[in-house]
């Protein structure tokens, strides 16, 4: 049973830099209403990655960052509970 989350987490993007797809992963302890954002530094959203009811686990999305420009982003993981903000490098 080593595969039961046991805590909320927001881990760092991979690859970062990235050009132009980048994996972003979560878990969520229990079933949660998941807001996952990605803003510009004047705290814009540019990009509505998940906004949905999920059931306990671990979590992979991809981001496509094909449309933005070069530079640095922000990524933040909200539930009911819970809110946790990573930064990301786009690179052209």
């Amino acid at each position: 049973m080593s595969n039961i989350v046991k805590r909320y987490s927001l881990s760092q993007n991979y690859s970062n830099p990235f050009n132009p797809t980048t994996t972003i992963r979560y878990a969520l302890p229990c079933r949660s209403r998941v807001n996952l954002t990605v803003y510009n530094t004047l705290g814009q959203q540019v990009a509505g990655l998940i906004q949905a009811q999920q059931e306990a686990g671990s979590y992979e999305v991809k981001f496509d960052g094909s449309a933005l420009a070069s530079g640095v982003y922000f990524y933040r993981l909200q539930t009911e509970s819970f809110v946790a903000t990573k930064k990301l490098l786009l690179l052209r």
